[in-house]
């Protein structure tokens, strides 16, 4: 692997508390997680990414963090913690964790002290204003649940403001020991062994809010500033942000602009994601060939973090309404499966009616493309969601294990398990679990760790340059390629459900004994490379020719 093993690696992302549990709580804890590593290291994951580990009241998921230093003590100890981070790193798994530092929770001693005085040494790190915010009711991140950005507290006899929820306060950017104090928390971290940071919500971690100013600028400089901070403690560190911002921003959170990666390594690429769900909407790849071509020149060291499922919901808010429409009639047609009035909360199986051949050849597309891919707990096995459940949670059920009583996911009661599993209809974990297709070559499963095996024999897709390859195509052919030093591999999928024959022998005299590394079903021989056979929803993956750095 690389230097920059990031631009390498398959991030595995997963929530510690439904993962596996060791004591029989009804809560997953790190003794669990540490229990499963096996199997993970068996699916080809090299980078775990732990959403929230720190005390907190979970009003939102563990987002609202009460202690920056610590783990919930529902999940084990700091100890056991450290034990993750060592047998992770035994079996050549890296771990990186949420740094949720946009807000905090209201019950944060910081800010219980802040509230409590214009004096308090706290006051300054949270944001106030004493009289009422012009825009106290723009700027919501949760419409629908969320009413407004300020909110009066009668103890301090201030408004706050939280971009989130009222019970989480936003932190003061522009205060001096604000800043000192979350690279002081990164540099804990990273010295107990962490890998990185997965920054929750950066573009509103930089904002220089102003009362009144719904458009408040950003700080761009801390960002530079932590990195080289992050870097300095730990050489190899990295920083993956979650910035769903306009293209015309993105370009600012790699770099100040000198053609330095000078700030985050990775971002989270949602505009690709939005395509993705749309061209498997419309069978027409074209939206992600506009992606290809339209993707801001990144720096040195810069990366893109593809997903098709992420933790949240399947954000649509980059897409033109009619585009928007289109997916949400195609994956999301009932209103309970929605979100926000922008987003789908399921999972991407019952998103596809459960269809095989369709759910491997959304997933080879995403490993394929330029970027780390992402994935989430769970889709390995093809898991359901339960809309019964709450918002998001729909998506954060348990583990499906075993077909022993609560999915294998613990020995608790059914009624104290942190959440419900999945326990009806095609979904159930009678049905799907990682018992039943462990014993199944032909499974899911094993199709994830097939496919997994084929990239990590193709470094070139991470870490190279991808390009679409403009030649004639059928219709809902997709055909790009991946070059770089270990050599090149060529992409093809068909998002339409007629069998095609393509075209691309005018690659012919580039290639050097080409051969299919991966595919949905054994066809013809690569040969001249000018007639090669394409199943509906089916995808080939063709090693074109190997470079000098194998």
């Amino acid at each position: 692997m690389s230097d920059r093993w990031y631009s390498e690696a398959v991030v595995y992302c997963l929530d510690i508390d439904t993962f596996a549990d060791s004591d029989g709580d009804g809560v997953g804890d790190f003794q669990g997680l540490i229990g499963r590593l096996d199997y993970l290291a068996r699916l080809g994951v090299t980078c775990l990414w732990l959403n929230p580990i720190h005390p907190s009241p979970n009003e939102d998921d563990g987002y609202d963090a009460t202690d920056f230093y610590n783990v919930d003590p529902r999940l084990g100890t700091l100890g056991d913690f450290a034990e993750l981070l060592h047998q992770a790193s035994n079996r050549g798994i890296r771990v990186i964790i949420d740094l949720v530092v946009n807000h905090t929770s209201n019950q944060h001693p910081w800010f219980i002290s802040a509230r409590s005085s214009p004096d308090s040494p706290y006051r300054d790190w949270y944001i106030w204003s004493e009289h009422e915010p012009a825009d106290r009711h723009q700027g919501m991140v949760f419409p629908g649940e969320q009413h407004e950005t300020w909110t009066y507290d009668r103890t301090a006899k201030a408004w706050y403001y939280h971009r989130f929820y009222k019970f989480q306060p936003d932190l003061n950017i522009e205060n001096p020991q604000v800043r000192a104090e979350i690279k002081k928390i990164t540099s804990f971290w990273l010295q107990l062994g962490v890998s990185g940071f997965r920054m929750d919500a950066v573009p509103f971690i930089i904002e220089r809010t102003e009362p009144g100013n719904p458009n408040s600028p950003k700080d761009f400089d801390f960002l530079t500033d932590l990195r080289q901070h992050v870097q300095w403690r730990r050489g190899d560190a990295v920083l993956l942000a979650e910035a769903n911002v306009e293209p015309d921003q993105l370009p600012a959170f790699f770099g100040d602009g000198s053609g330095s990666g000078n700030r985050i390594h990775m971002l989270f690429d949602f505009m690709l994601n939005g395509r993705l769900m749309l061209a498997l909407a419309r069978e027409d790849p074209e939206v992600i060939i506009e992606a290809l071509r339209d993707t801001p020149k990144l720096p040195t060291g810069g990366q893109w973090a593809t997903f098709l499922r992420n933790h949240d919901e399947i954000d649509l808010s980059r897409l033109t309404a009619d585009q928007r429409n289109d997916v949400l009639a195609k994956f999301g047609p009932d209103e309970n499966m929605q979100l926000y009035g922008r987003g789908i909360r399921r999972r991407l199986a019952p998103m596809l009616g459960n269809d095989r051949r369709h759910i491997e050849l959304a997933y080879s597309l995403q490993f394929s493309l330029r970027g780390t891919p992402v994935l989430r707990y769970g889709e390995e096995i093809g898991m359901g969601e339960d809309l019964a459940l709450e918002g998001r949670d729909a998506i954060r059920t348990p583990m499906q294990w075993s077909y022993q009583e609560n999915a294998g996911f613990s020995t608790a009661e059914p009624e104290k398990l942190i959440r419900p599993v999945i326990d009806k209809g095609e979904y159930g974990y009678q049905h799907v679990n990682v018992t039943a297709q462990r014993k199944d070559p032909r499974s899911l499963l094993g199709w994830f760790e097939r496919m997994i095996r084929t990239l990590r024999e193709a470094p070139e897709t991470g870490s190279g340059s991808t390009s679409h390859i403009d030649v004639p195509m059928p219709p809902g052919v997709l055909a790009h390629r991946a070059d770089g030093p270990t050599g090149t591999m060529v992409f093809l999928h068909n998002l339409g459900t007629s069998d095609v024959e393509v075209d691309l022998s005018t690659l012919a005299e580039e290639a050097e004994l080409p051969i299919d590394v991966l595919s949905d079903r054994n066809y013809p021989e690569v040969g001249k490379l000018d007639r090669l056979k394409l199943a509906g929803h089916g995808y080939r993956w063709i090693r074109l020719r190997l470079g000098h750095e194998r």
